[in-house]
């Protein structure tokens, strides 16, 4: 064969792979009333397990679960909350029921100059996002991340709440405390702030951007409350930011994501499910405070993109121990069981984490502490 010949059919055959590549890169999936029950029937948990972690009094409540595994042992970060503010805890299971409490993560800072001293709520970033896989906390740089939201003021989500990042080059199933990077990440009062973001900031779940959808290495999804007249009595919505390095983020597209115009529509959790992105997000008083605080999703093809679920709620109040609040999502599946945990908040109050399940596992015997037995 000749060379010029050889050469031509080299080139041919590069620009067939670069052509077949990026057919198949462009192509997506159709996100259909079809696909959207189809996934719905995939992430269901009907049946309510119970709780499976609470105070062992009633001078603090928990929150946010953040599940990962490492080494066949599952580890979960959550947050405890006693009056001043949040601090990020870690807890092991080797079974998904059966919880140990191990320490602190984030810790209120001793020094009280440092903007986020009395609020530290972190959520792991850059999990393996695969549904039924392995939900490893992957590193980069080797580092492992946790964004986070912040801020100087005593209370329960009090004050100006800004977001930030923190980092370990230490394994994470071990409790220890997290170096954070000096400043906010992103703030509702820079000069960068949105009328969706420019009141206060919440929860933050942060993925890799694979095929660069967004043309950047990172994606956030975060919560925040704002709006353009009156910032403090806003809605609250999930926005995206992105970044190339963990370090430094830029707010992304021109409005939100997920956005119901009124109440609460926050804390995204993100899993790769069918070829589809699915968004767990929780919402609350659309209609009104008497609707509550309920667990839903929506579905996406490109992570920019959202198709809202228009059917029933993936969890809401029914129990008495959630039948206040049933809400901020994590959600996984193992060994064909999705495992649907969430915070359960009654009606004195009383604040722990509870789990559903798409398939009948029991009971759980594990109960909020009592009100009456706690004050003696």
């Amino acid at each position: 064969m000749k060379t010029k010949q050889f050469f031509q059919i080299m080139l041919t055959a590069f620009a067939f792979v670069i052509i077949t590549s990026c057919s198949s890169k462009m192509k997506k999936r159709e996100i259909t009333d079809a696909v959207m029950q189809e996934i719905y029937n995939e992430i269901k948990t009907p049946y309510k397990y119970g709780l499976i972690m609470v105070p062992t009094d009633n001078s603090y409540k928990m929150d946010c679960p953040s599940i990962f595994r490492k080494d066949n042992k599952w580890f979960m970060t959550y947050l405890i909350f006693e009056g001043r503010g949040y601090e990020t805890w870690l807890a092991e299971s080797d079974d998904l029921l059966n919880w140990k409490h191990l320490g602190k993560v984030m810790s209120f800072s001793k020094d009280t100059t440092e903007w986020d001293v009395n609020q530290k709520a972190g959520y792991i970033a850059l999990q393996d996002p695969t549904w039924g896989g392995s939900y490893k906390w992957e590193s980069y740089d080797d580092k492992y991340w946790m964004s986070y939201f912040g801020g100087n003021t005593t209370g329960y989500e009090a004050g100006i709440l800004s977001m930030g990042m923190a980092y370990t080059d230490e394994l994470p199933t071990t409790p220890h405390e997290f170096k954070r990077l000096p400043k906010p990440i992103l703030r509702p009062n820079d000069d960068k702030a949105k009328w969706w973001d420019n009141s206060t900031m919440y929860k933050s779940s942060v993925i890799r951007d694979v095929e660069k959808e967004t043309g950047h290495d990172f994606v956030m999804y975060y919560n925040a409350r704002g709006d353009s007249i009156n910032p403090a009595k806003g809605a609250e919505r999930i926005a995206m930011a992105v970044s190339d390095d963990m370090k430094n983020w830029k707010r992304f597209g021109d409005g939100p994501v997920i956005n119901h115009h009124k109440g609460i529509s926050g804390d995204a959790y993100i899993q790769r499910i069918n070829d589809t992105w699915v968004m767990f997000y929780f919402g609350a008083f659309w209609t009104g405070w008497d609707q509550g605080a309920f667990n839903r999703f929506a579905v996406s093809n490109d992570l920019i993109h959202w198709k809202d679920w228009e059917g029933e709620d993936l969890i809401q109040s029914s129990e008495p121990y959630d039948d206040l609040f049933a809400h901020k999502s994590f959600v996984l599946k193992h060994e064909g069981i999705v495992y649907h945990y969430y915070c359960a908040v009654n009606k004195a109050g009383q604040r722990g984490i509870a789990l559903a399940t798409s398939k009948d596992i029991g009971k759980s015997d594990i109960h909020f502490v009592a009100i009456e037995d706690d004050q003696k």
